[in-house]
């Protein structure tokens, strides 16, 4: 790309914004020249409106820090200074369905990493390796929302970019059944343990919402297009808990799995070892290489030594092995806030550029 595309990130100041403004400093193709958030934040320096909250390791980007916030809400001042943004605002979901329309309708296309949309029927939930064809269904949102260059996409939950990923190759063997255990980081909540000392030595039984995405999200992935809409597919039926551990960062699933024909070992480890996905094949530039990583260790993937595989965007899987009430269970884990959250989407913006969904205005 010879030129930058000029890009917003909505929800600048939060847990995700953050790392969407930690990712993007060196992109080769995007370059952050506005940063949006609350009414509360908007006219402060980005450096002043994050003061004593900047979760990141690296320092606030150089040429970030200085920007001015803008009000998220002042759709018309940011609509012409951008090519597309990213959304990440802690609001309601009703305020951000309106939010995110109103960017799209403003002809911005929204890469959102909310939740807000993930269920509306032409909205596609992409992860890249999986579903990049949903796109297609652009077009027919577009005319809903009476628009040439404005969309939304969305990227789907973090509680399943380990397991899902692992799940997908297998999918030809007729997977039926889904029991899915995930042990989640408290940077998902938008937390650190010193703003969480509660967390310290501690697991708690419940995350709102998680178990429901965990279960339905999936099915809309593995969907078909259908004339107006994306229908979700019916199998696999998936049982989710989840749980929040004294992790920082690092989502791990413990799965089991019933097929309708069974495959060896050997069948299942071929596949996630050869499975070379469209975005790999591209060479997108926040592609990992590979996606799927096999630990053959009895005690790997380790939340610690493996969350960051890929740069953080990779998948770690282990312990493949079988199961006395199923036919297969293993392990497997993903960066939360990098392949769960603002990774993904970054992943899935420079999939919609090289489709030509996304393209300098």
């Amino acid at each position: 790309m010879k030129e930058k595309l000029r890009v917003g990130v909505i929800g600048a100041t939060g847990m995700v914004g953050q790392r969407f403004i930690s990712l993007l400093e060196n992109h080769p193709w995007f370059e952050v020249v506005l940063v949006a958030a609350s009414s509360h934040s908007a006219g402060k320096t980005y450096e002043e409106a994050v003061q004593g909250r900047w979760a990141m390791k690296s320092p606030i980007p150089a040429k970030v820090k200085n920007l001015t916030v803008y009000d998220a809400h002042k759709i018309d001042a940011i609509a012409g200074e951008v090519d597309f943004v990213f959304c990440a605002v802690d609001m309601p979901k009703e305020d951000i369905i309106i939010l995110e329309e109103a960017y799209a309708r403003r002809e911005v296309p929204v890469v959102s990493n909310n939740s807000a949309n993930r269920m509306t029927p032409d909205v596609p939930m992409i992860m890249p390796e999986i579903n990049w064809q949903h796109a297609e269904i652009i077009p027919i949102q577009k005319k809903r929302l009476g628009t040439k260059h404005g969309f939304i996409v969305v990227k789907p939950n973090c509680s399943l970019q380990s397991y899902v990923p692992a799940l997908h190759p297998l999918m030809e063997f007729g997977l039926s059944e889904v029991v899915v255990c995930t042990y989640q980081a408290i940077s998902g909540a938008g937390k650190t343990f010193e703003t969480w000392p509660e967390m310290v030595d501690n697991v708690i039984p419940f995350i709102k919402g998680e178990e429901e995405k965990s279960e339905k999200e999936p099915l809309k992935i593995w969907g078909h297009l259908a004339h107006d809409h994306i229908e979700s597919a019916q199998k696999p039926i998936i049982s989710a808990q989840c749980l929040r551990v004294a992790a920082s960062d690092g989502h791990m699933a413990a799965v089991s799995i019933r097929f309708e024909k069974k495959p060896s070992v050997e069948e299942i480890l071929h596949r996630w070892k050869t499975w070379v996905p469209r975005p790999q094949e591209l060479h997108l530039p926040s592609a990992p290489q590979p996606f799927l990583t096999y630990f053959e260790e009895e005690n790997r993937p380790q939340t610690k030594l493996d969350r960051d595989i890929g740069n953080g965007m990779g998948i770690a899987v282990g312990r493949l092995r079988a199961d006395h009430l199923m036919d297969y269970k293993f392990v497997c884990l993903s960066h939360n806030t990098i392949r769960g959250a603002a990774g993904g989407a970054i992943l899935t913006a420079e999939l919609l550029c090289a489709d030509g969904y996304i393209y300098h205005k």
